[in-house]
């Protein structure tokens, strides 16, 4: 699959608000930048390592997801949509990227479903870490990336969206949910909006 990397400004005629992200109570949430998804991931991983370093630097916490699938588990519509392409836990496909910025105390949130909120505890930990705002970024932009995004709006969570430290199959898919998103749900940024939003908190 292609990767949607660059955008035009077609969604930005929807960005009609704009808010820098408060350090002191914001997470970055780095959605299934796993080696499944490598074709996808690899184009904005530079932009995706300094989305997670400059978050670091402003003590931001940084949390990964993990999409997989157990064997046992029970079937859910997932399995109805993609079949047998589906990533199975304990396989290569369902680790982390190996070039990702990690580092040995991040929180890893296993999922098997679009958003990072479904029976996850993510919301239960956000609270007790006191955090109110998230920063979102990985991949599908416009699967689970959209998915928690919209869910962590619906929950009470103030949401911003990077525009280039995400990425899906292709740019009219990733146009398309940073149109949506921007006309109701988040407040986009990227790198460079990220950069300077943080250094004047």
């Amino acid at each position: 699959m292609s990767s949607s990397t660059q955008t035009s400004a077609s969604y930005t005629k929807y960005e009609s608000r704009n808010r820098n992200p408060n350090p002191r109570s914001c997470a970055l949430l780095v959605i299934d930048v796993q080696n499944y998804f490598s074709s996808m991931a690899t184009p904005i991983l530079s932009n995706l390592n300094t989305t997670i370093n400059l978050c670091r630097g402003a003590s931001i916490p940084v949390i990964f997801t993990r999409h997989c699938h157990k064997p046992e588990e029970h079937r859910n519509l997932l399995h109805e949509w993609w079949f047998d392409d589906l990533i199975m836990d304990a396989t290569w496909e369902s680790q982390l990227m190996e070039d990702l910025e990690r580092e040995g105390g991040d929180l890893v949130v296993e999922k098997n479903s679009y958003s990072a909120f479904r029976k996850t505890k993510l919301e239960e930990r956000l609270v007790e870490m006191g955090v109110e705002e998230v920063i979102v970024a990985g991949v599908m932009t416009n699967l689970c990336c959209e998915t928690t995004a919209r869910e962590a709006f619906v929950r009470g969570f103030r949401v911003f969206f990077s525009v280039d430290a995400t990425a899906t199959s292709n740019v009219d898919l990733h146009e398309a949910t940073l149109k949506n998103l921007a006309y109701g749900f988040a407040y986009l940024l990227d790198c460079q909006r990220l950069k300077l939003a943080l250094s004047v908190n």
